[in-house]
């Protein structure tokens, strides 16, 4: 199963992390800015830095959700995500 990257906020500091299956900790990055929304490029350089790229022709896919699981008055939390494969080589 591909990795997928991860971008979250919910109104405060971004954080982007490699989802990966099984491990006890994932490689993550935070953004100490509640706006603008990371870009492209500044996700692509951090992805690079933790070791991984966008599987070619994969795009960011966006959901929101809730911070409160069923409770539509709670804060809204953004996600996005987009598939991902390690760098060769390894992380930068």
């Amino acid at each position: 199963m591909m990795p997928t990257a991860q971008m979250s906020s919910s109104g405060g500091p971004w954080r982007l992390y490699v989802a990966l299956m099984g491990a006890t900790e994932w490689p993550d990055f935070r953004w100490e800015r509640p706006a603008p929304v990371p870009t492209i490029a500044e996700r692509r350089a951090v992805l690079a830095s933790l070791g991984y790229e966008p599987v070619p022709g994969s795009e960011w896919s966006w959901i929101e959700d809730t911070a409160a699981y069923g409770d539509d008055t709670s804060p809204v939390l953004l996600i996005a995500a987009v598939d991902v494969r390690e760098l060769t080589g390894g992380a930068s």
